[in-house]
């Protein structure tokens, strides 16, 4: 427990009925050695007052944001960096509406706002108000930002429906932020950089015009966050994406094979492990125009040309450097995953079937086998790409391990 002693907790109360779960919160969270300070809503205190709060976290309780409780800070600014996670519990729909939108007019959203910190939520509402698809759309939001959710439980509501809607026990959502805690203690990657690449490239036919690929860019990002909360210095060098970077990662954003290729080089003489995760281009076209080309009777030839291959140039300039790359395949697998490792001097090979149901791109599964250099393999089941990630990353970790022997 002595891990968790001087780490602060903010926890946002915002109000429903299950602000009287909050007070327990806050007496479990203290009991568990973390310094908690409490902010409240108006609405919150209609249940349970300041008071109450302070009673339990021994630190003020904040509610008004223009009361400076000290004149030579502004306190939503000094709470936001005081917090190494803000927990917003319970974690009403209109609290969640409000931050999804940037909405800051009390003292919790404007403070959410301006933290850096990690940022969780507890829901806590009625059970029709937690499956509307504005709430749930809120939800989406937040969550593609970066916010965790501890999930409601089953049970009978205050509302007198039976459901999901419940806030989660004080005690569980304690051992959540304990195990959160402890893992981010114990990070194998701390000191290390990790050069990542993610998504598809696209090559330029003519200026609305142009060839790509399916990768969504998910299995790189969530390799990216995994590789950050593991303590590794991480650049990520990012196709085209709709996805929101990973919190303390820094992206890269490029379009074409090329731009790709001189970004991972630029970066690779300081870098400690390279991860080839993305789908680039092998080929583009040979010339390309600045005027869209116009329909003709007849066919269309496009010549080709081959892209520069990062990977195989990476195997031919490592020294210190863990190369890592993927093998998106339709057939004969573990072949080609083999070849690549010979031929472009990797270390590991992450292969996937991608005609495998859940395994292909653009979903939020994977299904994937480990090629070492070494001749041994690991198949890994069907699981989520985040869950993929941390094997990864517990797979880096060994590897590092082996080099310092």
């Amino acid at each position: 427990m002595a891990a968790l002693v001087n780490k602060n907790i903010l926890l946002c109360v915002s109000g429903g009925i299950a602000v009287y779960k909050a007070v327990a919160l806050t007496s479990k969270l203290s009991q568990a050695g973390f310094n908690v300070k409490v902010i409240m809503t108006e609405s919150a205190m209609e249940f349970v007052t300041p008071l109450t709060f302070q009673a339990m976290s021994r630190n003020d309780v904040y509610y008004d944001t223009f009361d400076e409780k000290d004149s030579a800070k502004i306190a939503h600014i000094d709470l936001a960096d005081w917090a190494d996670l803000v927990l917003i519990a319970p974690a009403t729909a209109n609290v969640l509406g409000k931050l999804a939108n940037g909405i800051a007019d009390d003292m919790i959203t404007t403070t959410l706002l301006a933290t850096t910190a990690p940022v969780w939520a507890a829901p806590a509402m009625n059970v029709h108000m937690y499956s509307h698809p504005a709430v749930l759309k809120n939800i989406d939001t937040l969550h593609e930002r970066g916010v965790r959710f501890i999930e409601p439980s089953e049970g009978f509501l205050a509302c007198g429906y039976v459901g999901k809607g419940r806030l989660e026990e004080p005690e569980k959502i304690t051992e959540i932020i304990s195990q959160f805690f402890s893992k981010k203690n114990a990070q194998p990657l701390r000191g290390k950089k990790l050069i990542i690449t993610a998504g598809p490239t696209r090559e330029k036919i003519d200026p609305v015009r142009f060839f790509t690929n399916h990768s969504s860019g998910k299995m790189g990002y969530a390799i990216a966050k995994a590789a950050a909360e593991a303590g590794a210095e991480v650049t990520l060098v990012s196709g085209p994406v709709s996805i929101t970077p990973p919190q303390g990662v820094h992206t890269i954003k490029v379009e074409t094979a090329e731009e790709m290729y001189e970004q991972v080089l630029t970066n690779f003489e300081h870098a400690d492990v390279v991860i080839k995760s993305a789908a680039v281009a092998d080929y583009r076209p040979a010339q390309t125009s600045d005027q869209k080309m116009k329909k003709k009777d007849g066919t269309l030839t496009i010549d080709f040309e081959r892209t520069k291959d990062i990977l195989k140039t990476l195997g031919q300039k490592k020294k210190h450097q863990i190369l890592i790359g993927f093998a998106a395949e339709t057939e004969m697998l573990e072949t080609y995953a083999a070849r690549k490792l010979e031929t472009k001097n990797a270390d590991l090979i992450v292969g996937n079937n991608i005609l495998i149901e859940g395994a292909g791109f653009g979903t939020d599964t994977n299904a994937v086998t480990f090629f070492r250099k070494d001749g041994t393999v690991t198949e890994l089941p069907l699981q989520s790409k985040e869950q993929v990630a941390h094997e990864l990353i517990s797979e880096i970790d060994r590897l590092l391990r082996e080099r310092s022997l």
